[in-house]
């Protein structure tokens, strides 16, 4: 009798449970749901004997309210009526709190938490893309976006994290185009082509071409006529195995000159380098030489950038200095694991692009050095194929290694 009476009370907190988060879910008589469950005692047989406390007194009447004409009563009601009445009061609790752990299972679709895998160090371009844009779409879309930054192995360790997971949408991948670059370098347990699903492109950095501000070079042109004169005789400095490398290689074979490569393991020493004197050029990203541009340290003589970036409206870009077709942009882009589901995969799209189209989150984008550069679904796919063979290509022709 004790352990009815203790099954019953079970019971009765699991269903109040239930009750009060279908109330926060639906509201108090919304959709058919009252804020009051029934009690479990008006389930049980009238005809049980009365409980009786440790004392030996009859127990207090459990009140009896009129039993919920809502969809979860009648489905929770169903199943309590099915069962013995006597014998099985652990599973009438048991019931309840199934159905409260199904419903709680049910909505974490719309209360649930998404990680963003940054294959990258904080503070980077990818990085602080991540958290301006998992910000925005926490607070406008009720989900929580969070950060994961897992750097090493040339971005290997972050993305081959993404290619594992569950793909159910609760685990996303930000990076740049050094995952079209690695799989040409070093063999990799994932194929980016396949093993991921592509969904934007989000935004794009110009790589530029810069030379010192007391270089005799004004103009891109000048530069490469210099080069032609004295082949072999002007330097650029890069890093060794990333896109500013491609694109280096790729403007080689453009314009038919030859400029000596020096590598540098980062933006800053070949920064420095040009600075000091050491190097004729270098050719990098603009958010690693947008600081030294705006202290009129350097110039800028092309961008590789389809158009011309808003930051250097009067820096004209490879393309249209005679190089029709050249194109070598820096994107940072979301991937989830393959097999993602369509619908899963065009609620992100859409957070992502609501977020994107907010003006005070493309001014962060922008005064990062971050360009919106939206394009989704099969139109970034073919983007992605189109980058990955023309890259194979030149690290074959050009005998890249892994720097």
């Amino acid at each position: 009798m004790r352990r009815e009476t203790a099954a019953l009370r079970d019971f009765n907190l699991a269903y109040v449970a239930v009750g009060s988060v279908a109330s926060d879910r639906y509201g108090a008589g919304g959709r058919g749901m009252s804020a009051s469950p029934p009690i479990a005692s008006e389930l049980w047989h009238s005809s049980d004997p009365p409980l009786r406390a440790r004392d030996g007194r009859p127990e207090a009447k459990l009140s009896n309210r009129p039993r919920d004409t809502g969809r979860l009563t009648t489905h929770l009601g169903g199943i309590i009526m099915k069962l013995p009445s006597r014998r099985s009061p652990c599973l009438v609790a048991a019931g309840a709190l199934s159905i409260l752990l199904g419903l709680t299972g049910a909505w974490s679709q719309t209360a649930r938490t998404v990680k963003i895998v940054v294959p990258y160090p904080a503070g980077g371009t990818a990085d602080i893309l991540a958290r301006i844009l998992g910000e925005q779409i926490s607070r406008t879309e009720g989900v929580t976006l969070l950060t994961e930054n897992r750097p090493g192995a040339s971005a290997v360790i972050g993305t081959e994290a993404v290619s594992r997971a569950a793909p159910d949408g609760s685990t996303l991948l930000i990076t740049s185009t050094a995952f079209l670059i690695a799989p040409h370098l070093q063999k990799l347990s994932y194929d980016p082509l396949t093993s991921f699903e592509p969904i934007c492109q989000l935004v794009s950095t110009p790589i530029i071409v810069v030379v010192n501000s007391e270089s005799p070079y004004r103009t891109f042109a000048d530069w490469l006529d210099a080069a032609r004169a004295k082949p072999g005789s002007l330097t650029l400095a890069s890093i060794p195995a990333g896109l500013s490398r491609i694109a280096f290689e790729m403007l080689k074979r453009a314009a038919n000159v030859e400029i000596a490569f020096i590598p540098y393991p980062g933006d800053a020493p070949a920064v420095n380098a040009l600075l000091g004197g050491h190097v004729t050029a270098i050719f990098l990203p603009y958010s690693g030489v947008a600081a030294q541009l705006k202290a009129g340290k350097l110039r800028a003589l092309a961008s590789a950038s389809r158009t011309r970036s808003e930051s250097l409206p009067s820096v004209p870009t490879v393309a249209e200095s005679g190089f029709k077709g050249y194109e070598a942009d820096n994107w940072n882009g979301l991937f989830a694991p393959a097999k993602t589901p369509n619908e899963t995969v065009s609620e992100l799209t859409g957070w992502f692009a609501a977020a994107m189209r907010i003006p005070e989150v493309k001014a962060k984008l922008v005064a990062q050095s971050l360009y919106p550069a939206w394009m989704c679904g099969a139109d970034f796919a073919a983007l992605l194929r189109k980058q990955y063979n023309e890259f194979g290509r030149i690290i074959r022709e050009a005998n890249i290694k892994a720097g």
